[in-house]
């Protein structure tokens, strides 16, 4: 897959990626899904990030990886977003302003209404920045059926672990029926 030279990442990547190191005997996330996390990150480092300047992408980051964590790439994710997003251009972290629970910057859009409010920034971001940079997605189905709406939006998700996310969208859809 080959990754864009800006993006948006969601929590669940880097969290993903430290699966690497510290392996989760519950998970089904398989290796492939790992290692094409850890690719990401370690792509993003080199590359370009985008946040938000208000810090909501950043607080959520710090929530999920802690900076005193076991050292994974996750982990090291984290500590490279919290030494320098603030030496990063200006581009690199956008202006987003809350309404409600979610942001003027979401795109308007009825494929939208149950979209997850904490799930709502990242989105925002995207939407907000000049560029409308992608934003990877690793494990969080919930995304795959809002894919063709945020791609109406100008939106476009990577998907890094697609027959993964994919066949927990379907198993989650069977099961609403």
């Amino acid at each position: 897959m080959i990754l864009p030279d800006i993006c948006v990442v969601d929590t669940n990547v880097p969290k993903v990626a430290n699966l690497a190191i510290a392996p989760d005997p519950d998970s089904d996330i398989g290796s492939d899904c790992i290692l094409a996390c850890v690719d990401a990150v370690e792509h993003v480092m080199k590359h370009r990030l985008v946040v938000d300047e208000g810090d909501e992408i950043f607080r959520e980051y710090l929530r999920e990886l802690p900076m005193k964590g076991q050292g994974g790439i996750g982990y090291r994710f984290m500590k490279w977003v919290h030494d320098y997003r603030w030496s990063w251009p200006d581009s690199q972290r956008v202006a987003i302003h809350r309404k409600g629970n979610s942001y003027r910057e979401f795109p308007k859009n009825s494929g939208f209404k149950k979209f997850d409010p904490s799930d709502r920034k990242f989105v925002a971001v995207a939407n907000a920045h000049k560029d409308k940079p992608p934003i990877l997605q690793a494990v969080d189905s919930k995304w795959v059926g809002w894919e063709d709406s945020l791609a109406k939006a100008g939106i476009h998700v990577c998907f890094l672990c697609p027959k993964y996310i994919k066949a927990k969208y379907k198993k989650k859809m069977k099961n609403r029926v």
